[in-house]
């Protein structure tokens, strides 16, 4: 494979409703698999929302739609693995659009690998994050609050674990979709509405709650980036929307699809 074919683009949507993230998704999709573009990595911010996964429980969700209404959150089917989520802002959402054929045709292996990148992008924080045996996503030790008043966890009194970052996938042909939610500054109030991804007994967590300072999605998104390069060993390419609508409307032209 040349450094042509390593090419990953990443793009940008800031924020961005679920729909129109999803539609997009199912838009670069079709495209990668008929090769018109390269992998590609979605990243964006989506206002209120709860989804519910392929795999999902309906009674996962606690709110009732009156009171979803109320607080302006949408909801949402999806046909991503895992259980139950909640998207909104302080989140960093990953959609990762990757030939999987090209790379490596292991699903379990492929969601490692997400949370191998963050689990690293976390470390760089001064946090230890890792996995839990048999649940997916990114965890860290919950504490009940350190003794001298940061995040020390040296200091502090353990009282389980809680979930930093939320995985869920699909795949067809190989070619994988949706993708992570990592809370960075999130309002995890929101996560009352449901029972996350389906465990009654763990709670969400924030980086912004862990560091106990303020944090942007700004510091994060970077890191997160390089380590999904080093992960999937793809080269990083920041590519504007505009530039992305373009290879797109390219490759949908019935002019390409009579070529193809």
């Amino acid at each position: 494979m040349n450094a042509s074919e390593k090419t990953c683009w990443v793009v940008d949507l800031g924020l961005i409703a679920y729909q129109p993230a999803f539609d997009l998704q199912r838009r670069i999709v079709a495209a990668r698999k008929c090769g018109a573009v390269p992998d590609v990595l979605l990243l964006c911010e989506h206002p209120h929302v709860i989804t519910l996964g392929r795999n999902g429980r309906q009674e996962h969700l606690l709110a009732s739609a009156h009171l979803l209404r109320q607080m302006g959150v949408e909801f949402h089917t999806s046909d991503r693995g895992g259980d139950i989520t909640y998207h909104g802002p302080g989140q960093i959402v990953g959609y990762p659009i990757l030939n999987l054929a090209a790379i490596r045709r292991d699903v379990a292996w492929y969601v490692r690998q997400l949370e191998e990148a963050m689990i690293r992008a976390t470390a760089e924080f001064g946090i230890v994050a890792g996995r839990k045996a048999g649940m997916t996503g990114v965890w860290v030790d919950d504490f009940a609050g350190p003794a001298n008043g940061t995040a020390n966890h040296e200091a502090a009194h353990y009282a389980g674990a809680e979930k930093l970052a939320a995985i869920g996938v699909h795949l067809s042909r190989w070619v994988t979709s949706h993708g992570f939610a990592y809370n960075v500054s999130t309002d995890l109030r929101y996560f009352d509405l449901i029972v996350p991804c389906g465990i009654r007994d763990k709670r969400a967590t924030s980086l912004e709650r862990l560091l106990g300072r303020a944090v942007g999605r700004e510091e994060l998104a970077p890191r997160i980036v390089a380590h999904l390069g080093e992960v999937f060993e793809r080269d990083m390419r920041m590519v504007s929307r505009e530039n992305l609508e373009e290879a797109l409307q390219e490759y949908e032209t019935p002019a390409a699809h009579a070529i193809a």
